[in-house]
């Protein structure tokens, strides 16, 4: 068997120097097993671009071609001769070593200019003023800071009075005499921007009177209110709103999102909203439909079919009490509610115009 120290060298003769007999492939498909960094010896290299070099000034200086090469091979089996009076273990270790300590500076390079920079809050607060109100979010997760301006009242006061006009009617509890109070100013003023800020008010508008789509996002919400009213200006037997007030369970995934960040104490009257995380299922019909009460329990079930005379829609809730447990089947028991003839289906946030919140909150 061969000895362990007895390997194959890559061989680098003086005629090999031409240009003509040096391809990609001497380079593409070394063998691993000749060189044992798989790739051509640095020197080698060196020795190559040193003839590169000196056949470009060859060619502009229509110098004799024997002689370039003759220079050229001369410094080639300086070269090589050089790279193999070292023994092949320690000058791979030593290229490696090279490349190692580069990546480390680049390293801490980038680590460094990755703090960045910090400025003042009295900046943020005065770039807030310029803010769009649906780009608060992405201003708010800049950093720590532009959070903490969005925290404060001043932020909410400026936003509602950079969109107030005098042309638009607002409800009474939305008028520029309770934006001064600080409970719930961040709720106020959010409702006040669907009435005053056309892009919200647009928004609004263009929600369908029935969804394309069953709504899953009202599944396992627990009904804290409930009442039927006839629509305002009707017939005695044409419309009748069914309205539904729920309450979605949050988990525990909100929690750890926000566990690092702590609002300042003298701002949570600002952002306090009882409506917080609150829907309005507001159901339509042609007639009145006696249904039982189903407050306190927890809606597992809500469907829109098409009605028996294929004119309307026909919708079916069922609440039980006690919420649906993630991959078991919707038990038969509970209360079922089915509304039928249906003209409109609407799911509101708390932020709706039409959504019915206390004055006083």
């Amino acid at each position: 068997m061969p000895k362990k120290g007895n390997r194959k060298r890559l061989k680098f003769k003086a005629g090999d120097v031409c240009s003509e007999l040096v391809t990609v492939a001497d380079y593409a498909d070394a063998d691993p097993a000749v060189v044992k960094s798989g790739r051509v010896k640095k020197a080698v290299a060196n020795a190559l671009e040193k003839e590169a070099k000196l056949l470009c000034g060859l060619e502009a200086s229509h110098g004799a071609v024997d002689e370039v090469l003759s220079s050229a091979e001369n410094a080639k089996a300086d070269a090589v001769h050089s790279s193999d009076d070292l023994d092949p273990e320690e000058n791979d270790i030593n290229e490696s070593k090279v490349p190692h300590k580069k990546k480390n500076k680049r390293r801490k390079e980038s680590s460094e200019s990755s703090d960045g920079n910090e400025y003042p809050v009295d900046i943020w607060y005065m770039i807030s003023s310029y803010i769009r109100p649906e780009d608060v979010c992405k201003f708010a997760l800049i950093c720590r800071d532009t959070w903490t301006v969005t925290c404060t009242a001043a932020f909410w006061t400026r936003l509602y009075r950079r969109h107030y006009r005098i042309d638009v009617h607002l409800p009474f509890h939305l008028q520029p005499d309770f934006i001064d109070k600080m409970r719930c100013l961040r709720a106020r003023v959010i409702r006040s921007l669907f009435h005053l800020y056309e892009p919200f008010d647009l928004r609004v508008s263009k929600i369908p009177s029935l969804p394309e789509s069953t709504p899953t996002t009202l599944l396992n919400s627990k009904c804290v209110l409930f009442w039927i009213r006839k629509v305002p200006g009707t017939r005695p037997e044409a419309l009748w709103e069914f309205n539904f007030k729920l309450l979605k369970q949050q988990g525990h995934s909100k929690n750890r999102c926000t566990k690092s960040l702590h609002l300042p104490r003298q701002y949570e009257e600002v952002h306090t909203n009882p409506d917080s995380d609150c829907y309005m299922l507001q159901v339509t019909t042609l007639n009145f439909i006696l249904t039982p009460v189903v407050m306190g329990m927890t809606l597992t079930l809500f469907t829109i079919n098409v009605s028996t005379d294929m004119c309307h829609h026909r919708v079916r809730l069922l609440f039980q009490d006690s919420p649906l447990q993630r991959g078991k089947k919707i038990d038969q028991g509970g209360i079922q509610v089915l509304l039928d003839p249906v003209q409109s289906v609407k799911v509101m946030n708390w932020w709706h115009p039409q959504y019915p919140f206390s004055p006083y909150t």
